[in-house]
């Protein structure tokens, strides 16, 4: 891959990162709690918690996204950012300009999600 992709990606992923990061402090650092009185009734008690629900699975996908970027840029690190952990082959650099974290090829990709499904 030429340097000029490799930094393009890196910045790309590094913006995303920061961006992510800031996300997640925002939230820690905001006011996030129920208390039973500031509701006046039940719909809007589980109206909160079922927000505050769906915030946490927000978040925890953005911590898997957070781990996928640093292991991306540890391969541009190492050299070896676009080859299939899968094969080895390139992932190819459409697959990489739509997903950046990509760690597999389209076909080891396919594969993969052809025994989840058969094994879910």
């Amino acid at each position: 891959m030429r340097k000029r992709d490799l930094d393009k990606f890196k910045k790309l992923m590094t913006e995303q990162r920061q961006q992510l990061a800031g996300n997640a402090k925002r939230a820690v650092s905001g006011d996030i709690h129920l208390d039973p009185d500031d509701f006046p009734d039940e719909i809007d008690t589980a109206s909160s918690e079922m927000n505050l629900a769906f915030m946490g699975r927000l978040r925890e996908r953005e911590r898997g996204l957070l781990t996928k970027i640093d292991h991306a840029l540890k391969k541009i690190e190492d050299g070896v950012f676009g080859e299939c952990e899968g094969c080895g082959e390139d992932v190819g650099l459409k697959r990489l300009q739509a997903r950046p974290v990509a760690e597999l090829c389209i076909d080891c990709k396919s594969e993969q999600e052809k025994l989840e499904r058969n094994l879910g």
